[in-house]
This record gives structure tokens, C-alpha cells and sequence, in this order.
């Protein structure tokens, strides 16, 4: 069985030779695979993605490509093709003359040029556009030249870094499903560097969550919103209702949480923690009904409604609950009640939708 493309070794990095931005990252990615760390600014992806395409030297450990340590290997001879949030491309040049530049450094012929000029324009939809300049064109055409010029010279590995943080919302929608279809035909390994938990949720086939210069969690986009390993990943992966309490009871993989006002709720005990141990208990807003029955649900709590808001398929519900006043209820727009603000109602979920996660991790943001 092949290795993995890309492999980081104990890599870290810093910067001061004080402060690690970087801690300690093992990370594999195998051949095809479309990769992206996901983080909110200074958590180390950035960082990460440079060290990856030579920009920036590892401080310690070591980082491989297709077998082998390219630690001192400069970035040009590294094979990697990049796509940048500022486009990158050169203002002078035409579209033509900006995709074959990587090529003429790299020696192709001029019938292999034009073969692959061409391949790559139909690829991104701008045949037709090759004499015009970068300042004749939109941003969305931009961007596109910018993934044609990474991908012209057929190489194993691109990295993106916020390829899509200038376009507006339409636009940038239309360009993750470009790039994500690009990337299916093509079976390029990418890694993808981004804020936008939407855009990794998107596009990826697994993601990696950083912050604080490390790797809270690698998974699927699935697997990360319905089953985080933290508190930081399930508060920044989608919406998420949060109790602070104490674990009670330990009952095989699910505990009993006593929180401050003297409530009891039943959830996973993904922290692995015995009696005393602090926990934050995560909830998505989805998993929470409104209800009727108090035996149907493990965990029953009385709530307030403090507003609604109509969002077409769903109503946003702000309820106050066991002294969280921001406690939200997606509710399907067909099982919508006749709800208004200041009604007092009865809110359930099962246990397996509750999670009892880190305390210490939930304030780290």
C-alpha cells in the first residue's frame, strides 16, 4: 500500500524561539485526498501551509512529499502548485502569458505549452479569454486563472490559502463547488487553508480543526458536527447550545450532569470524566423539540420564549433555559406551533444528542 503524499513529523514552529505556533503536528494526507484546516486567525494553519510549501522553515521535526524529506528542499523545486487570496497573478502579463509562466520555468516545450494552455482554460470555462490582462477581467474570472495557473503543470499537490476571502457570498459559493468538481476530475490532492467553517464543510473530504497551534480534532465534515471531541470544536463547528455542570453519575458511556441550579441532565460522557469532574454539555439546536410528553425525552427542561424568527424552512426560536438566556430551537417550518414570545413550554432531547465535552476547552477561543 502507497504512503501518504504529504506527512508531518513532530513538526513545530516558532517564531521568537519562545512561542510555538506550531505544536508538535503528526498529520497525514494521502494521494487525492481534499484536505482543509479549518481555524480561527493565529490558530497555526496559515503557518502550517507555508512550512508545507517552503515559505517558511520548520522549527523542529521533519515534513515529507511523496516519500521524501523536503525540509531543504526551496519552494520552486518542491513541485507544488499554489492558488493565493490576493490572485497573485502578474497585472502585465495576459491571461495566456500568466499560465505559461510556470510552464516555461519548467522547461515544457511550446506544442506542450499550447496543449495545456488549452486544457487548463476549458477546465476553468475562460477559453476565449486568453489575451486579455488580470485588470480586464472580474474577480470571479481572477480567481479562476489563479486555480488554472496552480493546476497547468499537472502537479501532485495544491495548497489554497483563502482563495475565495475577496469574492462576494454568491460568487464564492459558486467557486467552492468549481474548485470541489475541479478537484473530483482531476483526483489532484488539495490542502485548503480557510476561516469559513461553511466553505470546509463544503468542499472538504476531511477537515482539520486548529487552534492554539494544534489539531483539536480530524474528521469528516459529518463527524465534526455530530460528534465533537471538544468543546472549541463544537462551538466552532455550526451552532451549539452549551451547559456548564458537574458529572454526578458515570453509567458505562453516559453520565449524569448536576448544573448550578440543581438540574440533572443525561448525556455521552465524551470526556471520560468520574464524579466531580467539570464538564460543558453540548446540544445542536436541531436536536432539541418542543414537547408534549415529558416521558419521550431523557432530558426534559422547562424554557421561555423570548423571540422567533421566521427563516423559511425553519424557525429560529431564543428561549431562556436553566439560566441560559440564548438557548436556540430550530423547529422544521411544517412542525411549527403556534409559538409566541413570553410562552412558557416544556424542551426535550435524547441522551445520545447530548454531549458531556471538556470545560477547560470550551473557554480557549
Amino acid at each position: 500500500m502507497a504512503g501518504p503524499l504529504v506527512k508531518f513529523e513532530r513538526v513545530q514552529k516558532s517564531y521568537d524561539g519562545l512561542t510555538l505556533v506550531v505544536k508538535n503536528l503528526n498529520l497525514e494526507i494521502p494521494k487525492g485526498e481534499f484536505l482543509t484546516m479549518l481555524g480561527p486567525s493565529g490558530s497555526g494553519k496559515t503557518t502550517t501551509l507555508m512550512m508545507l510549501a517552503g515559505f517558511e522553515p520548520a522549527t523542529n521535526g521533519e515534513i515529507w512529499l511523496s516519500g521524501q524529506p523536503v525540509n531543504n528542499v526551496p519552494p520552486h523545486k518542491r513541485g507544488i502548485g499554489m492558488v493565493f487570496q490576493n490572485y497573485a497573478l502578474f497585472p502585465h502579463m495576459t491571461v495566456a502569458e500568466n499560465l505559461a509562466f510556470p510552464l516555461k520555468v519548467r522547461n515544457f516545450s511550446k506544442s506542450e505549452i499550447d496543449a495545456k494552455l488549452k486544457r487548463a482554460l476549458d477546465m476553468v470555462q475562460l477559453s476565449g479569454f486568453e489575451n486579455r490582462k488580470p485588470g480586464q477581467l472580474s474577480g470571479g474570472q481572477q480567481q479562476r486563472v489563479a486555480v488554472a495557473r496552480a493546476l497547468v503543470f499537472e502537479p501532485d499537490l495544491v495548497l489554497m490559502d483563502e482563495p475565495l476571502g475577496a469574492l462576494d457570498k454568491q460568487l464564492r459559493e459558486q467557486m467552492q463547488f468549481e474548485i470541489k468538481h475541479i478537484h473530483q476530475r482531476l483526483g489532484v490532492t488539495v490542502v485548503y487553508v480557510t476561516h469559513d467553517q461553511t466553505e470546509a464543510l463544503t468542499m472538504s473530504d476531511r477537515i482539520a480543526v486548529f487552534n492554539d497551534g494544534e489539531i483539536q480534532q480530524l474528521s469528516t465534515a459529518e463527524e465534526l458536527y455530530d460528534t465533537p471531541n471538544n468543546s472549541f470544536v463544537a462551538q466552532f463547528i455550526g451552532e451549539n447550545n452549551r451547559f456548564s455542570g458537574q458529572i454526578s453519575k458515570v453509567n458505562g458511556k453516559q453520565c449524569e450532569v448536576t448544573m448550578a441550579g440543581g438540574q440533572k441532565l443525561r448525556a455521552l460522557n465524551i470526556v471520560g470524566g468520574t464524579a466531580g469532574t467539570r464538564t460543558r454539555l453540548s446540544i445542536r439546536p436541531e436536536r432539541v423539540e418542543i414537547v408534549a410528553d415529558s416521558k419521550k425525552h431523557a432530558n426534559v427542561l422547562p424554557a421561555r420564549l423570548h423571540e422567533i424568527i421566521f427563516l423559511g424552512d425553519h424557525v429560529r426560536a431564543r428561549m431562556s433555559v436553566a439560566g441560559n438566556d440564548d438557548f436556540i430551537v430550530k423547529i422544521r417550518h411544517n412542525n411549527r406551533q403556534e409559538l409566541v414570545a413570553g410562552d412558557e413550554v416544556k424542551i426535550g432531547w435524547h441522551i445520545e444528542d447530548c454531549r458531556a465535552l471538556d470545560e477547560i476547552g470550551a473557554t480557549r477561543q
